[in-house]
């Protein structure tokens, strides 16, 4: 169990791959870490903020709830929204 934890906090000195980490080329610092529980969280958080702040179109999309990567809209994606329809008032 404690080689399993050494591996996972170290992964480059056991010659795991890069493409295999779940934090690839950081936007701060551009390394490329193993992220363990929570912190995976809070650096995508963060990531989104960033985003937000900047004003980056994908960053508002996030902010928005529509899709980000290019997927169309009009038809697919309905399940979550709803639309009021308000009555007539009349007699």
């Amino acid at each position: 169990m404690e080689k399993l934890t050494t591996i996972m906090q170290n992964p480059a000195q056991y010659k795991i791959p890069t493409w295999f980490l779940n934090r690839q080329k950081d936007i701060k610092d551009g390394k490329y870490s193993q992220l363990l529980s929570t912190a995976v969280d809070n650096k995508l958080r963060e990531d989104f903020d960033h985003l937000k702040k900047i004003r980056l179109h994908r960053g508002l999309r996030h902010f928005w709830g529509l899709r980000v990567r290019g997927q169309h809209t009009k038809t697919t994606g309905r399940k979550g929204r709803t639309v009021g329809v308000s009555k007539k008032k009349g007699g």
